[in-house]
């Protein structure tokens, strides 16, 4: 039997692209164009993009038409940190730091090994933490606008092992989960390993569009809300009293778990009341101290309604067992010394310095950012795509995230996000640079 008519379209503008013939960016023939050009039926030339799409050499775009994707950019981009290639100039991901931090550690480690208890640390620890360091997590919490008791805090490797512990615990298969339409990749990642359906909530530069939360719960049985109301990843934002109070009246009236990431949420100054202060009895908070501490330092908390907390303490030992003793002690001293506390606010002012140069650099560019976060949001001008310009920044050896990692909806608007606390500011000044000249010259 002879292949099919559009298998053959499929290889031949495959080959194209992958040799070049057919340059990244593209645009393709309209279906209509090449179902006349080929002589096929309409349905024959759209299941031809169809499968280009598939195999990620192509991406339509609504009212723009099928251009050909840049397919030189490393697989996961964005989403699988890249061993960084010496010279690499890395706006992908933020592991941001401050002088000093390794003389920190060594004082902790001199004190540490000095301590009475240290033996202790060296055995299993609770699955959810010691009660005296869950007590130091609830004080360092209140700081933060939660008041819980520590009976309700859970401590984890990490918000990320946060974050998985409350999927394990609380969600099963299938279930619906809304989202923002753009939103944080690990959440996408936990998402597909364990089989939940994502619901996009579409978004604005000031917050998620609850009115279509709420038509998206009246349509479907929706199981859960993933938000991040205080400093959203990617977009910046911080949503405000009101949106907070509209989310969980919906929440509450269709039966949701909140899952409430704050994550960044330790450089916005004095935001509004967290949702799990405004619903503590359906809310579960998710923070941790790899951004506002070191990223090598997995500590994270977890705090539920006390009814949650055996479920998320279970997912804990199926996972880790427990934090490492040693890490955990080390994290709860600088609570208490106040070191944590004077570190956030050092990184506040460093990411405000950060933010007020990139939008400095980059003037006459649109883009969303918080003033005091670490990362910045770029749409495209309208005749540039993403691809290519990652793909450009790249060869200048500096890497960036596109849209594609954070998007939840098929479609992806073009855009990328420079993540501005990984590199000194002389460094990020010059890759900043870079970045408006790369816009600018596929901008012609």
């Amino acid at each position: 039997m002879p292949r099919a008519r559009y298998k053959h379209l499929v290889d031949a503008f495959a080959a194209d692209i992958r040799s070049g013939a057919l340059s990244p960016g593209t645009r393709l023939p309209t279906h209509r164009q090449l179902a006349a050009r080929e002589g096929v039926a309409l349905v024959t030339a759209s299941r031809v993009y169809a499968e280009l799409e598939a195999m990620g050499l192509v991406s339509g775009e609504t009212g723009r038409g099928t251009f050909v994707r840049e397919t030189a950019l490393p697989p996961g981009l964005g989403i699988d940190q890249p061993v960084t290639a010496a010279g690499m100039a890395d706006l992908n991901f933020n592991h941001p730091s401050l002088p000093g931090h390794a003389e920190l550690l060594r004082g902790a480690l001199r004190q540490l090994a000095s301590a009475g208890d240290l033996e202790a640390l060296l055995r299993y620890q609770p699955h959810a933490g010691r009660q005296h360091e869950r007590a130091i997590v609830a004080r360092h919490l209140a700081c933060r606008g939660l008041s819980v008791e520590a009976s309700e805090v859970l401590i984890v490797s990490g918000a990320q092992h946060g974050l998985a512990a409350t999927v394990m615990a609380l969600l099963q298969p299938g279930d619906v989960v809304a989202v923002d339409t753009l939103t944080y990749p690990g959440f996408k990642v936990l998402a597909e390993a364990h089989r939940l359906e994502l619901a996009p909530i579409p978004a604005s530069d000031q917050g998620p569009d609850l009115d279509a939360l709420e038509r998206l719960c009246r349509s479907r049985r929706v199981r859960a809300v993933y938000a991040m109301p205080t400093l959203h990843n990617p977009l910046g934002w911080v949503m405000s009293l009101q949106q907070r109070e509209q989310l969980v009246s919906i929440a509450r009236k269709h039966g949701l778990l909140i899952i409430e990431d704050a994550a960044y949420a330790f450089l916005a100054e004095d935001p509004p009341a967290p949702l799990a202060f405004l619903a503590p009895e359906i809310t579960v908070y998710v923070s941790g101290l790899s951004k506002s501490m070191a990223t090598g330092l997995r500590v994270g908390f977890v705090t539920a309604p006390t009814h949650w907390v055996p479920m998320i303490e279970r997912a804990i030992r199926a996972t880790t067992w427990n934090t490492p003793g040693v890490m955990t002690a080390i994290a709860c001293g600088w609570i208490e010394d106040g070191t944590v506390a004077r570190l956030e606010t050092e990184k506040r002012r460093d990411a405000m310095s950060r933010q007020a140069l990139a939008r400095k650099v980059l003037s006459g560019l649109q883009y969303l950012g918080h003033p005091a976060s670490y990362f910045l949001w770029l749409p495209m001008p309208e005749e540039v795509r993403a691809d290519q310009v990652a793909m450009a920044l790249l060869r200048s050896n500096i890497s960036v995230s596109t849209a594609e990692p954070f998007a939840v909806s098929e479609h992806v608007p073009h855009a990328i996000r420079l993540a501005l606390g990984s590199v000194g500011l002389d460094v990020l000044q010059v890759a900043l640079k870079e970045v408006q000249r790369v816009i600018a010259d596929l901008s012609y």
